[in-house]
């Protein structure tokens, strides 16, 4: 899990780095790493983007009621459609949710009434626009709930500058002036 938190916050840190910050040798991070990996439990690597930099200003969930016995057409036309950024299927009212990326709102409207509509799979659709994403994480793990549950204080006392029960490194030449004012 240590591993995984640290690739959250840095896909690209190098192996060497991976194992200092999670406190093992380089050759048993890698080792952990590949296993990850191989068990798929790290399935790729991506960037991740601006989306408003990118062009991509305007997003929209649009739920979507599939008429059941078309699903597989409902699925293949979807795929078609590159502004789809992630597909859910839903309980509830709806059938599905759809979240799309576009530069504006006439792209939504076009894809609503122009390409989602003439799907004969879907039976019905409603739009919502998001006006701003408040939270975003690229994944979460089981030891996320473990923290929140189980907050680290920060060290109430200190002394000087170092929290109580932490050690500060003091250079040799440092050390002696202060022992020869002490003495």
């Amino acid at each position: 899990m240590k591993i995984l938190e640290v690739l959250r916050e840095n896909g690209r840190i190098s192996v060497a780095a991976l194992a200092e910050r999670v406190g093992i040798s380089r050759a048993n991070a890698y080792t952990r790493f590949e296993a990850l990996r191989a068990d798929g439990a790290i399935k790729r690597f991506t960037a991740e983007i601006d989306h408003v930099r990118a062009g991509l200003g305007i997003t929209a969930l649009i739920f979507v009621t599939v008429r059941q016995q078309m699903w597989k057409q409902f699925r293949a036309e979807l795929a078609r459609m590159p502004e789809v950024e992630y597909c859910a299927i839903t309980t509830g009212q709806h059938d599905a949710m759809i979240q799309v990326r576009v530069s504006d709102v006439a792209e939504v409207h076009t894809m609503v009434t122009d390409r989602l509509a003439n799907i004969p799979a879907v039976k019905a659709t409603e739009t919502v626009f998001i006006l701003d994403e408040v939270l975003r994480r690229p994944y979460v793990l089981p030891s996320d709930r473990d923290q929140a549950r189980h907050p680290r204080r920060p060290a109430q006392e200190t002394q000087g500058d170092v929290p109580l029960g932490k050690m500060r490194f003091v250079g040799a030449a440092e050390g002696r002036a202060a022992l020869r004012k002490d003495g």
